[in-house]
């Protein structure tokens, strides 16, 4: 965390808005630097608390159950994103506006809520809403998915791709929305996409493509393994 903090400057790029002058490689690189910065400050905090409460005989929920880099559609991310804090809101918010069964309609209300809890602003409202926005479609194939099962090796083959491609969007997404929550806000959204539309920006938007297809089929591998294991 050290080092991050004096040789990595997510953050100050982020807060100076330094990231209107940078090519969309640099925000990419920005953009996955500072989940990642988040998600390791979060992991010391709440790991170091949780430590002491262990000490005393008092077993506190772990809230960072799961790497931020081991993460390939947006359910599994936020229920190991604030595990506990999920839990509350599964209990108070999710279940009593009917669970799974609006889940498509009770999500907004959700995420609209955890924007205002973490303070009441534009950029963070932005971010919610983007991520339901991304949150459906996935809600949806994840459903008509559920049923199907592979016959053959080549059907088995094919959907395994499929999955991969389509976690791979996922993680885009995801980039994308956090980027409008906490470095360029909504003001900055159209300029995104402008930035990616131009020749090096498609370049690099197939290039984090390719690289989180490739992470989403490791993370399939080390699925696998841990339930071969058990």
């Amino acid at each position: 965390m050290e080092l991050m903090t004096h040789l990595f400057y997510f953050n100050a790029f982020a807060i100076s808005a330094s990231w209107k002058v940078l090519s969309p490689m640099d925000i990419f690189i920005i953009g996955y630097g500072v989940i990642n910065f988040m998600w390791l400050k979060f992991f010391l905090i709440w790991r170091y608390f949780r430590f002491w409460s262990l000490i005393a005989g008092i077993e506190a929920p772990e809230n960072m159950p799961k790497c931020v880099n081991n993460c390939h559609n947006l359910e599994s991310f936020w229920k190991s994103w604030h595990a506990s804090f999920n839990k509350w809101i599964v209990r108070y918010l999710y279940i009593p506006l009917g669970g799974s069964q609006r889940k498509l309609l009770n999500i907004w209300v959700i995420f609209t809520f955890v924007a205002v809890w973490h303070d009441l602003e534009w950029k963070l409202l932005s971010w919610a809403w983007l991520t339901c926005l991304f949150f459906v479609p996935e809600l949806l194939v994840k459903s008509a998915t559920n049923a199907f099962q592979a016959k053959g090796a080549l059907e088995g083959f094919i959907f395994c791709e499929l999955r991969a491609a389509g976690g791979a969007i996922t993680i885009t997404c995801l980039m994308v929305a956090n980027l409008v929550g906490y470095v360029i806000g909504p003001s900055g959204f159209s300029w995104l996409i402008s930035q990616f539309h131009s020749k090096e920006g498609l370049r690099v938007l197939g290039f984090m493509l390719l690289t989180f297809y490739v992470g989403t089929k490791l993370m399939f591998h080390i699925s696998d393994t841990k339930q071969r294991m058990q």
